[in-house]
C-alpha cells in the first residue's frame, strides 16, 4: 500500500485527490458510496503488478477530494467533467474504466457523453437504466418502494446527516459494507440508523483496519458529499435529456453479487439477463453474477473481479 501514489489534480474548477501506481496502459477506477478510492485498494496493486497504470480518484465530495457546498453540483454531468479534466491533467487520451456503484452510473455515462475517451468498461453492480422521459427517477424510487426506501431518505439536506451521527461511524461503516441482505433497504423514520442492529464479527475481507480508514475519512469530511449524488439525481434526469434514446456503444463487461441490493431490484434480473441490457449497451460482451456476494464484490472476493477484469481488458 505504501507504493500507491497520493496527488492533488485540479480539474473542473475542484481539487481530485487521486491514488495511483504503476506504468503502462491506464485504467480508471470508480467509487461509490460510502466509499472512497481506498474501495481498489486490492485492484490498484494487483493492476500495476500486471502492467497497467491503475488510478482511482476520491470523487467530489468524498476523502481528499474538494466538496462543492450545494447538492446542485454533483449531477453526472459534473462528475464526468471532473474525469475528462483528470485524464488530460495525466496527458492521458483513453483509458479503460471500471465502475461501481455511484461509479457505475458515472462510468455509464461517461460511455454515453464522451466515448472517445474510453477504450472499454467493465462495471459492477448498477446496470444502465435508460432515462424515462415521464418520471423523474426519485419518483419512481418513491412509487415503487415508499417513502422509507433509502433514497427518497437520502434527500432532505441534513435530515439523514443528522440521523447517522447517532450513530458510531465504524458501527455505520461496517453495517454499509457487510450486509448481505438484498431486500430494499427502508428506514423509516421512526427508528433511522440507530436501530442499526449490533453486528457479529466482521468478515475476514474487511478488517479493522479498513473500518478505520473509512471511518476516519467520513468524521473528517461527513456524509453529505455523498448524499448530495442521491440530491442530484432528479436534476441530473433533467440535464440529460439531450442524451434521451443513445446506445452506449463501448465494448462492456458487467458484474454483480447475486446478493447485491441493487441486482435485486425487481425487475433488474429479468432485464440483465433477458436482452433488456443488451438493446441499451449493443456491445455489451458478457454478464458475471458472482454467487454469494454482496454489494461491495471488489473487496469481498478482490482476486476474482480482479481476474474478471483483467480477463476482459486483455482483449483490447
Amino acid at each position: 500500500m505504501e507504493k500507491i501514489e497520493h496527488t492533488t489534480v485540479s480539474t473542473n474548477g475542484i481539487n481530485l485527490h487521486v491514488a495511483s501506481i504503476g506504468s503502462g496502459p491506464a485504467i480508471l477506477f470508480l467509487h461509490g458510496f460510502p466509499d472512497l478510492w481506498y474501495s481498489w485498494r486490492h485492484q490498484l496493486l494487483s493492476f500495476a503488478d500486471l502492467g497497467y497504470r491503475a488510478i482511482a480518484p476520491d470523487l467530489r465530495g468524498y476523502g481528499d477530494s474538494d466538496s462543492p457546498p450545494s447538492a446542485s453540483s454533483y449531477t453526472v454531468l459534473h462528475v464526468v467533467g471532473d474525469l475528462v479534466g483528470l485524464l488530460d491533467s495525466l496527458g492521458v487520451d483513453r483509458v479503460f474504466l471500471v465502475g461501481h456503484d455511484w461509479g457505475a452510473i458515472v462510468a455509464w455515462w461517461m460511455c454515453m457523453i464522451r466515448p472517445d475517451r474510453v477504450k472499454a468498461l467493465v462495471n459492477t453492480s448498477v446496470v444502465f437504466n435508460p432515462r424515462n422521459p415521464s418520471v423523474k427517477p426519485v419518483d419512481a424510487f418513491k412509487a415503487l418502494f415508499g417513502e422509507d426506501y433509502y433514497i427518497c431518505r437520502f434527500q432532505e439536506p441534513g435530515e439523514i446527516e443528522e440521523d447517522f451521527a447517532q450513530v458510531d461511524t465504524k458501527k455505520l461503516i461496517s453495517s454499509f459494507f457487510t450486509s448481505h441482505d438484498p431486500r430494499p433497504p427502508c428506514i423509516p423514520k421512526s427508528v433511522g440508523f440507530k436501530g442499526l442492529p449490533d453486528l457479529p464479527a466482521l468478515p475476514a475481507w474487511f478488517t479493522e483496519q479498513d473500518v478505520s480508514f473509512y471511518a476516519d475519512k467520513f468524521s473528517q469530511k461527513g456524509f453529505t458529499g455523498g448524499l448530495n449524488y442521491y440530491r442530484a439525481l432528479n436534476l441530473s434526469w433533467e440535464l440529460t435529456a439531450p442524451w434521451d434514446g443513445l446506445q452506449i456503444k463501448v465494448p462492456v463487461k458487467f458484474i454483480v453479487g447475486d446478493l447485491d441490493l441493487v441486482y435485486n431490484i425487481p425487475g433488474t434480473k429479468e432485464y440483465l439477463h433477458e436482452g433488456g441490457l443488451k438493446k441499451h449497451v449493443p456491445f455489451l460482451q458478457e454478464v458475471v453474477v458472482m454467487e454469494g456476494v454482496g454489494h461491495f464484490l471488489q473487496q469481498e472476493k478482490p482476486d476474482e473481479v480482479t481476474e474478471h477484469i483483467y480477463g476482459f481488458f486483455k482483449n483490447f
